[in-house]
């Protein structure tokens, strides 16, 4: 396998500097990482042969110093290079960037980075978080356990950054801002809105004001349910929007009207 010019000494891959490489227990082939290894096998032709390396299964490493195949440790037993600055022996992870600040979180079961003095473990979202949402976010249960609503890679485990949004349900940044430049405001997953929205509201109203419905439509009432608050109302109907009679919400949609009971 070629080397590539990364980290200490010229080793390691576009993932990550280290020293060393892994032996893929699944398919017995050798990679710079694992992240290597999904990106090779999920390219394959054929979709029976796609498939992810699970970390701690990884039992082998080749020191790239000296080719020396051994099982997994932090100082080759051949040559006694240091084959990755931060090491996790449950993660079987080498990495010599240790400015990222990575630590292993026993709750999540994996390493992360950005410095343990700096993140909180939220028990019900299943997930590390950063200390500025302690006490300060929704939680919804496993809520990092699942898959990006716009690009489907799980989010759990992914290297990418990711925004917890009001409504307690997370989606990478990268995501999140793109949808917000194409201006959607609102969660793919529970359409409440993902920020807050009082601005726009309040121009909204005005817009509306300006805007006066033909003759036939000033009276025309519907049924709205709030996605941000769960309410329903009965509202003047308007082709620019409906506003939440309970917390002036305009991130709202037409409803059939509520059956009363009959006596």
């Amino acid at each position: 396998m070629e080397r590539l010019d990364y980290g200490k000494m010229g080793y390691g891959c576009k993932h990550y500097r280290r020293r060393c490489m892994i032996r893929a227990p699944c398919c017995n082939e050798i990679f710079g990482c694992r992240h290597c290894h999904n990106e090779a096998t999920n390219m394959l032709n054929s979709p029976s042969d796609r498939h992810d390396l699970v970390r701690y299964d990884v039992k082998h490493v080749i020191c790239s110093v000296c080719d020396t195949e051994q099982p997994v440790a932090r100082v080759c037993t051949n040559c006694g290079v240091n084959m990755g600055e931060y090491f996790c022996e449950i993660c079987k992870f080498y990495d010599d960037d240790t400015d990222k600040g990575q630590f292993h979180c026993n709750e999540c079961g994996i390493c992360r980075v950005g410095g343990r003095e700096k993140y909180f473990h939220c028990k019900k979202c299943g997930s590390c978080y950063s200390l500025s949402l302690l006490n300060n976010h929704s939680c919804v249960e496993n809520s990092m356990r699942h898959h990006c609503p716009i690009c489907y890679e799980y989010l759990f485990d992914s290297l990418k950054d990711t925004t917890v949004m009001k409504c307690g349900h997370t989606m990478h940044s990268e995501c999140c801002n793109e949808m917000i430049k194409r201006n959607k405001y609102s969660c793919p997953i529970c359409s409440k809105s993902v920020m807050d929205m009082s601005v726009m509201w309040k121009r909204l109203d005005e817009e509306i004001e300006a805007t006066v419905m033909p003759e036939d439509y000033r009276q025309k009432k519907v049924w709205i349910l709030c996605n941000d608050c769960n309410d329903t109302s009965e509202v003047l109907f308007h082709i620019m929007g409906q506003k939440c009679l309970h917390c002036n919400s305009y991130n709202t949609r037409t409803i059939s009207p509520p059956v009363l009971p009959q006596e």
